[in-house]
């Protein structure tokens, strides 16, 4: 005689154990028209293609409003509208200003050399101040300093106002001057 041993077993298999990545893409709407501006999946001949960079370089839209005219004391005022178009919430939301480079503007130029000191920015989102000093700081001395902005939830909106004034104290030698300050946007999980 020999003994056998059995047992009874029983087992459960799960056929559908996924995981899967959101997105996040960061969005700017022409507050104006209503469209879309610029995406962060946006796409030219030289950058890959979606989310695989999520980097791109917009020039759609002058946030110092472009104004060419300003004098002592004018601002110009631009709107801008920024959303999550991805599937997952940011956890920050940030501005950075590189820095702010002088340049002339027409034939007649005055000789002053800190025109970016005589540009006050504010940026602006609902009732919260974000920033407001001159353009030369708002850079932060040799690394930009990323100022934090409210979250927008994915599928939502949040506004931003930037306004440029010239300075009353800019004198006859910041005429025909002009400053050119690029601004980075970043949307992070």
């Amino acid at each position: 005689m020999t003994n056998t041993l059995s047992a009874f077993t029983a087992a459960i298999t799960y056929s559908n154990d996924t995981a899967a990545s959101g997105t996040v893409v960061l969005q700017e709407i022409n507050t104006a028209t209503g469209n879309t501006t610029c995406n962060s999946t946006d796409t030219t001949p030289a950058a890959t293609a979606g989310v695989n960079t999520n980097t791109f370089t917009c020039s759609t839209i002058n946030k110092y409003g472009g104004l060419t005219k300003m004098v002592p004391g004018s601002s110009v005022v631009t709107n801008l509208t920024f959303g999550n178009t991805g599937s997952a919430p940011a956890a920050t939301f940030t501005l950075a200003a590189n820095a702010c480079t002088q340049s002339t503007n027409g034939a007649l130029n005055g000789n002053a050399t800190d025109f970016c000191a005589k540009l006050n920015v504010l940026v602006v989102s609902g009732g919260t101040t974000i920033y407001n000093g001159t353009a030369a700081a708002f850079s932060g001395a040799t690394t930009p300093t990323p100022f934090t902005l409210p979250l927008p939830a994915p599928g939502a909106t949040i506004p931003i106002t930037i306004t440029v004034t010239l300075a009353t104290t800019a004198g006859n030698t910041y005429q025909g001057l002009a400053a050119s300050q690029p601004l980075v946007w970043s949307l992070s999980t």
